[in-house]
């Protein structure tokens, strides 16, 4: 992964905004926390994209691997052939045919552990953001539920100037800390259509239901 993409990944898990906070605290929140998630929503689609490609390009070498294998145990029979049948130049051709492929296969061991490395590093890079986005969404939503109730008891006037004032204390407390898990991330063209995300997004969470189902079984079998 670019060194770019995964300074991104770092800053959506690690956040760093804390310099901005004072100057957007009064420049509608809610809709800098929502741009948030959509920037967030934008390095999962860059990281998926790239696991993609990772995974591909593993296949491929997987199969070039194999194929030569193949083909170097053909080689063995065909050479036990000419040989036999006298015809060394035959013979000399298909050693020097087995010893290229020998030479190849180290490399193409090498190449698809590291593939292999880089698709569980994009892994878990896709599924930490998801937990994060998951923070995003949770503090995002304590945020306008407060917001509403603050909105609801200030129309019906019951709430004492001691107790807004509290209530607009948690406000900016909860806006505080979602903007202190979050990033700076520029945004980007390159957005998933609504169809799109509304799969992936219901991928996601039979994925993680099926984690859970399967810890709670592991559980269970461990009391047993």
């Amino acid at each position: 992964m670019a060194d770019t993409l995964k300074t991104r990944v770092g800053r959506v898990i690690a956040g760093g905004m804390h310099a901005l906070i004072d100057r957007i605290e009064d420049q509608a929140p809610e809709a800098m926390m929502e741009q948030s998630l959509r920037e967030a929503d934008a390095v999962v689609a860059e990281v998926r994209h790239e696991l993609g490609v990772v995974s591909a390009n593993r296949h491929l070498t997987q199969q070039q691997h194999a194929r030569l294998n193949a083909q170097h145990e053909t080689l063995l029979g065909q050479i036990e052939q000419a040989l036999a049948q006298g015809r060394e130049d035959l013979a000399r051709a298909a050693v020097a045919r087995q010893l290229d492929i020998e030479a190849q296969i180290p490399v193409l061991e090498t190449t698809l552990a590291e593939q292999a490395r880089q698709e569980t590093e994009l892994q878990g890079y896709v599924a930490a953001l998801l937990a994060k986005k998951r923070e995003m969404e949770e503090a995002l939503e304590a945020f306008r539920k407060s917001r509403a109730a603050a909105a609801s008891a200030t129309a019906s006037g019951g709430v004492a100037g001691s107790q807004a004032e509290q209530r607009i204390g948690a406000v900016t407390g909860a806006f505080d800390r979602i903007y202190q898990r979050q990033t700076g991330l520029l945004g980007t063209d390159r957005q998933a259509t609504l169809q799109q995300t509304a799969r992936l997004k219901e991928l996601d969470d039979l994925v993680r239901e099926n984690k859970i189902a399967e810890r709670m079984a592991q559980i269970k079998a461990g009391k047993a």
